[in-house]
């Protein structure tokens, strides 16, 4: 029978962590003179009793290794129950929030999605608009740990390519989830002040640094601002830029430049494709635009790279209402965000990596045609590819795929247009922020939609941050039944 209590202990400790959190925002609060600090002590104190006492009572249960079932079942575990107890302050707050959205806000904050349904954010308190860019923080740090740790060795996704002697974890996966977070939150943290001392002399103040640091660096896209960084100076645009893109990156690679070598750095396909891609598809929006208004300013330019660069990373901040751009920019805005960052990083989507699997298995398909008689084994990396990382990155588009068509449907059924459904499924699958249109496009948010519309996007920021089949799998009977 499966034993629950090593799943339960660690989401206890979780929970109570995320409780312990909620200190600095109440802190922020008591500096500024506003009772809304009282908010965050009622919230903090249930959240860390909760997870104090479910972490007790299960405490007798605790083993160094975890089984594949408790992998699963933590992993998801963990993202559910956190965004529960990080919705309180907005349920308790002054944003005086209904639990459906305010379990979005939370969710979207979590899974580093940046969709939002808050509005008149320059009027909130400012431990509010603090608790939202650290539950980012939080979320991108743990979303690392679960790429490196917890996905390649549940196989999901083709991550389990990026096992290695270093970060072999099979069957010690607590303890190396302890030393590994340890090792990245160093790194993590050092990027976090480096964006915060980019933003102060960029000219933001020291509170919208330090929150849009926390939110740049995980990828998140949370702003203080209801119009997001057409807000803020253009200096903040291309810092906001540089960090996106170190975000974006496999944070297993800074490790290694810690440790005296960098040059996994500039050898690795991942990394050489991002900067590709990215470099390829501003140089295609810039040039349409020069086309469209006969020169390119430098106004048009940084525009057009931190739109690109911001939906490509999945951080989903915006700086100007890119429908404006007509269709042919709005068409290839949306297929990067299902683009994405490295596998390891903070970012989201797809991820860069599968498709350089995809178009390596594609690639010696061709010629085993144009040569029958040929034996053509896809590589990456100067590795073959095994056949089993293939099948579960063929599985990971399929399953995107599908999943992407049947949470439109559903978003359909409930009342909302075609664009609206298309691209809301694909903000919050593929966690990227904004969709399209003037309802939950770059000047919108997602305040109006209809209840069941947020808890289906809901559900979908949760399936889609963690690489979806780490959560259908514990809906199969075979699961239960292993």
């Amino acid at each position: 029978m499966l034993d629950f209590r090593p799943v339960g202990y660690v989401i206890g400790l979780t929970v109570m962590a995320l409780g312990l959190a909620m200190i600095l925002p109440m802190l922020v609060d008591i500096a500024e003179g506003r009772e809304h600090w009282m908010v965050f002590a009622e919230s903090a104190i249930l959240t860390v009793l909760v997870g104090g006492l479910v972490a007790l009572a299960c405490r007798n249960g605790v083993r160094e290794g975890l089984t594949i079932q408790q992998t699963f079942l933590l992993t998801t575990g963990v993202w559910v129950a956190l965004p529960i107890f990080g919705a309180l302050p907005f349920i308790l707050g002054e944003t005086d929030a209904r639990i459906v959205d305010a379990v979005f806000e939370a969710m979207s904050g979590l899974t580093t999605t940046g969709s939002t349904v808050l509005s008149g954010l320059e009027d909130l308190p400012k431990g509010i608009l603090l608790w939202r860019g650290l539950m980012q923080w939080l979320g991108g740090i743990g979303i690392i740990v679960v790429a490196m740790v917890f996905l390649p060795e549940l196989r999901v996704g083709g991550m389990q390519i990026f096992r290695s002697s270093g970060f072999d974890t099979m069957g010690k996966i607590l303890p190396r989830a302890t030393e590994i977070s340890s090792r990245i939150s160093v790194i993590y943290l050092t990027l976090t002040l480096l964006c915060v001392t980019g933003y102060i002399m960029a000219g933001m103040n020291p509170f919208d640094a330090t929150v849009h640091a926390m939110t740049t660096v995980a990828t998140g896209g949370f702003a203080n601002y209801d119009a997001s960084f057409a807000a803020l100076g253009a200096s903040a645009e291309y810092v906001a830029v540089v960090f996106m893109m170190l975000a974006a990156l496999p944070f297993v690679r800074f490790v290694q430049i810690t440790a005296g070598t960098a040059r996994p750095l500039l050898t690795d396909p991942q990394i050489r494709g991002f900067f590709l891609t990215a470099a390829v598809f501003v140089l295609i929006l810039c040039a349409w635009r020069m086309l469209e208004a006969d020169t390119v300013t430098e106004p048009t330019f940084r525009k057009v790279l931190f739109n690109t660069v911001s939906i490509l990373t999945g951080t989903g901040y915006a700086s100007a209402d890119y429908m404006l751009w007509g269709s042919f920019p709005v068409t290839i805005l949306f297929f990067i965000g299902l683009i994405g960052g490295c596998a390891g990083s903070t970012s989201c989507s797809i991820k860069v990596f599968r498709y350089q699997l995809l178009f390596a298995s594609v690639r010696a398909q061709l010629r085993r045609i144009y040569t029958p008689h040929g034996i053509f084994t896809p590589r990456y990396n100067g590795r073959a590819i095994e056949d089993d990382v293939l099948s579960s990155v063929m599985s990971f588009f399929v399953f995107f795929v599908a999943t992407l068509g049947v949470v439109s449907v559903l978003l359909g059924f409930t009342g909302l247009d075609f664009t609206t459904s298309i691209s809301g499924a694909s903000a919050a699958l593929a966690n990227i922020g904004p969709g399209l249109g003037d309802t939950i496009g770059p000047t919108g948010n997602f305040a109006t939609l209809n209840d069941t519309a947020k808890w289906i996007l809901t559900a979908a920021m949760l399936i889609g941050r963690l690489e979806l089949l780490a959560v259908y799998a514990i809906f199969t009977l075979s699961f239960w039944r292993a």
